[in-house]
């Protein structure tokens, strides 16, 4: 990714080694959730395994949860609502991944608007996530 040397820096949130390791190892991320419900990236997981199940609504929920708790992360690392959340600092994939499904979901229900501001967004944030995740 290229840094816009007049722009803010890339924001990156920090590890999550505990939740990381929980997931990585297989742990329903139901249960990871409940344990560290601050962590976008379980969200994230059981948003991308809702929607991929057709559970719309469900995945939006996920989704936005995990999408809210991620701004909280961002704003708490000096992001000040624009500039770079790079794709390729892992602890900012969750976020990422929750605002994609968000952007998908809302799209499934009609929520045109919602989805366009999604898709804005992650691109804004890094064109790798958009790419990535499939919202680009």
């Amino acid at each position: 990714m290229t840094h816009n040397l007049l722009g803010p820096d890339p924001t990156e949130l920090p590890e999550r080694t505990a939740a990381q390791a929980a997931l990585d190892a297989g742990t329903d991320p139901a249960e990871v959730a409940a344990e560290h419900p601050d962590f976008s990236e379980a969200w994230a997981a059981l948003a991308e395994k809702a929607f991929e199940s057709g559970e719309t609504v469900a995945a939006y929920a996920y989704a936005r949860t995990g999408y809210h708790r991620g701004l909280d992360q961002l704003r708490r690392a000096g992001w000040k609502g624009f500039g770079p959340v790079p794709w390729a600092h892992r602890p900012n994939q969750g976020f990422l991944r929750a605002l994609a499904v968000l952007g998908k979901s809302a799209q499934r229900i009609g929520e045109t608007e919602e989805y366009e501001r999604c898709r804005k967004f992650i691109t804004d944030s890094d064109p790798a996530a958009a790419e990535a995740t499939g919202l680009a």
